[in-house]
Parts: C-alpha cells; structure tokens; sequence
C-alpha cells in the first residue's frame, strides 16, 4: 500500500509558470529582433534594432532573476548563487 500523502514533488507554482512563459515569449521576440537587425540597412534602423534588443534583454534578465528568485533550491539557482560569490571576492 502507497502512502499518496508524501508525495516528493511539489504542487507546480501557477505563477512560476507564468513566468517561463512570458520568459519563452521574450526569448521568441529577442530572435525576431536579430532577424530584423540583420535586415535593417538604414542607420535609424540598426539604431531601433539595437535599442530594441538591447529592452528586450533586459526583460529577459528581469524575468530569470525573478524565477531563479522564486525556486531558491534548483541546481541553476545554486550555481549562479556560487558564481556570484565569487565574484564578489575578485571585485
């Protein structure tokens, strides 16, 4: 007899899901910004392009720190958390 109390895995976080979500759509509208930059051939245009990419990324390293924020134990969080503390030491 199974014991269906002590699962080991967590209820998914709704929200969490939310943000890999918005995360993949970023990513999605990141790609299609190269693609326009590697089109655009006017100054103004490379210009657009790179204020574009440049917004784009920024959302996209918002919403990793917020997911990484919110699942404190993945081996991701643990590595970027390492990765940081060394960091710190060489600055």
């Amino acid at each position: 007899m199974r014991a269906w109390c002590f699962s080991k895995k967590p209820a998914p976080d709704p929200e969490l899901e939310d943000l890999k979500a918005e995360l993949a759509a970023a990513q999605g509208d990141l790609q299609a910004a190269y693609n326009q930059f590697d089109l655009a051939v006017e100054p103004e245009l490379v210009e657009s392009c790179i204020y574009q990419i440049n917004a784009i990324q920024a959302r996209c390293n918002y919403l990793i720190r917020v997911i990484k924020g919110r699942c404190p134990h993945s081996p991701a969080a643990a590595a970027a958390a390492a990765k940081t503390k060394e960091d710190t030491l060489w600055t």
